[in-house]
């Protein structure tokens, strides 16, 4: 799926609240300029059947209290399957989701710090890593741009 056919799909199927659709809209050319330094148009999340993201923890080698939860992204379902806990007590799948709709949704995921993609099949040694932190910046500074826009574009017998 194309990744204007993702942002399309977004828009389509977000609450109708009078507001959600237009900030996707708005939005769309963060989530698309990220999506594009991406290899893949879709990534295999592992999750819950309820659809809760599996999550990890990983702690930094020179300071171990310093902690970040991420969510890994594989590029095939083979690579998501070889990656699973054999530890875990839950039942867990491979989900594929669009990349545009991984990166939304990591907006509103205070749990989770980072998406790391793992961008070769069979390799899950090095990914690219999207920090929410980053993400949620790139998008306010989309938003006021956006509404500076919108905000000169109105008559100024309107305004």
């Amino acid at each position: 799926m194309s990744l204007d056919t993702q942002i399309q799909t977004l828009i389509e199927n977000a609450p109708r609240d009078g507001s959600t659709p237009q900030a996707i809209e708005a939005i769309a050319p963060v989530l698309k300029a990220l999506a594009e330094q991406l290899r893949h148009r879709e990534y295999y999340i592992l999750q819950t059947p309820d659809g809760n993201w599996l999550t990890t923890t990983l702690s930094n080698r020179a300071n171990p209290d310093l902690e970040k939860s991420v969510v890994y992204g594989f590029p095939s379902l083979e690579d998501a399957r070889a990656s699973r806990p054999q530890t875990t007590e839950r039942e867990l799948i491979a989900a594929p989701l669009p990349v545009t709709h991984l990166l939304f949704q990591m907006l509103a995921f205070d749990r989770v710090d980072s998406l790391i993609f793992f961008e070769i099949p069979g390799n899950r040694e090095t990914g690219t890593e999207v920090k929410r932190e980053d993400l949620q910046r790139a998008v306010r500074l989309q938003l006021q741009s956006y509404l500076q826009q919108k905000k000169s574009n109105i008559p100024p017998n309107l305004a």
